[in-house]
């Protein structure tokens, strides 16, 4: 029983950090991984966690409509997580 017990222990803090133990990171650590890329390109205003047409988890990334070139030029994929590109328009604080 306390073998179970430290293993359990041992192993459940190098499973949370994903690639340690050859797992795939989450959405949310791929997201944090890019976001500040993404938001580096021109017209990008924001970048999210949703769903993509097909129900699967995606990075959702926001274009003010600006400039379709960024539209263009977005990567398909990023680290096997479909990126769906929606145009939202600006933002702005209220």
């Amino acid at each position: 029983m306390r073998v179970v017990t430290l293993l359990t222990v041992l192993l459940i803090p190098l499973a949370a950090q994903g690639d340690d133990l050859g797992m795939s990171p989450s959405i949310q650590e791929v997201k944090k991984q890019h976001e500040a890329q993404f938001l580096k390109m021109a017209g990008v205003v924001s970048v999210g966690i949703g769903l993509d047409p097909d129900g699967h988890q995606a990075i959702i990334v926001g274009l003010d409509g600006s400039h379709p070139e960024t539209e263009a030029n977005m990567p398909q994929t990023v680290e096997g997580f479909p990126v769906v590109v929606q145009i939202i328009g600006s933002i702005r604080a209220q």
